[in-house]
């Protein structure tokens, strides 16, 4: 029987350099028949490394046939701090994938919104991938992304071809500006009246600050969104991955296996404030 603890080798294929501290790593499990390259847009994995523990990360790119799939990492602590030191071809072990996916049968034909703060675009960037890959299943696409400086956006090449599908718009802001900033500042609410979806009938999917999370809900709430029609991420809440350490256990719930995408109207059910 498989236990259900022990990680797979993952080779670390590339490293691509996002901001002063964050990284996305490329990965590619050394055994192609391990359970961890069958994921879908949402999910996570359990990443460790000798000497430093474990922690999530969610998938920050859609399955890939070639089996490499990718992770960003913002370097907060002594983990993710040796994980920035590694480089190209060093071993790390993965388990999962794990917890739930976005509601990928809920969203055929509709108009989606994504909000993003920060590194919190990672967790949403395999569902924006999926729904580009499959665009005409979908309606118009808005996604507005905010950070810090221009320095801190990640993903700068692939989020400018994104505004070149059909029907999409995205909107960038940050707090601080440089001389090189032409766009908006400010936190990403203000860009809210740029937003052209049905509120009615659009679903709307959230990841980034909690601080950011709880504003950004009380802002769409207002302008008529539904509070089921609305997704956030909360792998931050997360510890063991499998519902076993009871860190996520929250009125029933474990947020590593029943989540970590919810609902707004699951969240206020489960009391949990965004």
């Amino acid at each position: 029987m498989k236990n259900e603890y022990l990680p797979v080798r993952v080779v670390i294929e590339k490293i691509i350099v996002e901001s002063t501290d964050a990284k996305t790593f490329v990965l590619r499990p050394e055994d192609k028949t391990s359970g961890i390259l069958k994921y879908k847009p949402g999910q996570f994995m359990m990443l460790s490394l000798a000497g430093y523990g474990e922690a999530p990360f969610t998938f920050a790119s859609s399955p890939n046939k070639d089996g490499r799939f990718q992770i960003s990492v913002r370097r907060v602590g002594s983990l993710t701090d040796a994980l920035h030191k590694l480089g190209e071809k060093d071993i790390v072990g993965v388990r999962g994938p794990y917890g739930n996916t976005f509601p990928l049968e809920k969203i055929k034909g509709k108009d989606l919104f994504f909000i993003a703060g920060g590194c919190g675009i990672a967790p949403l960037r395999p569902l924006i991938q999926y729904l580009f890959k499959n665009r005409k299943n979908y309606g118009r696409i808005e996604i507005i992304y905010g950070c810090r400086a221009p320095k801190d956006i990640f993903y700068k090449e692939e989020i400018k071809s994104w505004q070149d599908n059909l029907n999409t718009n995205v909107h960038l802001t940050v707090d601080e500006p440089d001389e090189s900033w032409g766009g908006t500042c400010g936190v990403v609410c203000v860009l809210l009246p740029k937003i052209k979806v049905n509120p009615e009938t659009s679903l709307v999917f959230l990841c980034g600050p909690a601080v950011m999370i709880k504003f950004a809900i009380g802002d769409i709430l207002k302008l008529g969104f539904r509070e089921k029609n609305i997704y956030v991420s909360l792998e931050r809440y997360m510890k063991c991955g499998i519902g076993k350490c009871g860190h996520c256990y929250v009125k029933g719930k474990y947020v590593c296996l029943d989540g970590p995408n919810f609902s707004y109207t699951q969240m206020k059910e489960l009391g949990i404030d965004s």
